[in-house]
């Protein structure tokens, strides 16, 4: 699978402009991008963090998948994203050992990665995603 870094950890919240302001004039991080990604109804907000990434993500839709966990555990840690070589690979691979997928193959995520999910329930209740910069 060749994971090389922790890529990004996903935070789910309520209310992006309110949640930018704490991390910008409490803990003094710069956002430096903020993204909609449509076909997951969601509007998401970047900050670094040494060479980690935070990724604050506020749903569009209440039936869309932040959305609903918003409604089901309230705000607050969404997912834990790693880097991958190739995010289409690394699926098939975690697939071959038994974890059950959420995406079969990557698809387009935010920033242009490309994004895959592994299901909470078969790796110990995270969320975990996959991502790379090509298929």
């Amino acid at each position: 699978m060749n994971i090389s870094q922790i890529e990004h950890i996903g935070v789910a919240v309520e209310n992006l402009q309110e949640s930018i302001k704490y991390y910008e004039e409490v803990l003094g991080l710069k956002c430096y991008a903020v993204e909609e990604v449509v076909d997951q109804k969601v509007k998401t907000a970047f900050f670094l963090v040494g060479a980690t990434k935070i990724e604050l993500l506020e749903s569009t839709s209440p039936d869309g998948p932040i959305g609903k966990f918003i409604a089901k555990k309230g705000p607050g840690i969404h997912h834990i994203a790693f880097a991958v070589n190739n995010a289409s690979e690394a699926l098939k691979l975690a697939e071959e050992r038994g974890i059950t997928l959420i995406d079969k193959e990557s698809r387009k995520g935010a920033e242009g990665l490309d994004i895959g999910f592994l299901h909470p329930k078969s790796i110990g209740g995270v969320l975990t995603e996959l991502c790379s910069t090509k298929k």
